[in-house]
């Protein structure tokens, strides 16, 4: 696993102020704007001098979020998930590694199957 794609980063590209809140969303896959309004709130309801403080922690010494760090938003939502749920993930991709076998399999037997000849090289390669 690519550890520079399971870290927390600031997100400088969606920031409104640091790039905490929209690095949390990037990070977690929850919507930005429901990131932001939770900071005020937990901000509002008494948290207020240790909230700031966590701010400014995160701001202080998270790193920047590299600009290619994901080629599209498939790959993005790949190592979201990666990140809230690894053997989610697994099980998926384990799941389409079988799918992928299988489809091969009946493919090989198709083409086996009807060439007497193909058939013939493979079981001697056997």
């Amino acid at each position: 696993m690519s550890s520079k794609h399971t870290q927390f980063y600031l997100d400088k590209q969606n920031a409104k102020w640091k790039g905490v809140c929209a690095g949390i969303s990037d990070y977690t896959g929850v919507d930005v704007l429901w990131v932001r309004l939770g900071a005020v709130i937990l901000t509002l309801a008494g948290g207020f001098p240790w909230t700031l403080v966590a701010y400014f922690g995160a701001a202080w010494f998270a790193n920047k979020k590299p600009i290619h760090l994901y080629v599209d938003n498939d790959d993005q939502k790949f190592w979201q998930g990666v990140r809230q749920s690894p053997a989610r993930t697994t099980r998926d991709i384990r799941s389409r590694f079988r799918e992928i076998d299988n489809r091969l399999a009946d493919v090989e037997l198709y083409y086996v199957s009807n060439n007497k000849q193909l058939a013939d090289e493979i079981e001697s390669l056997r």
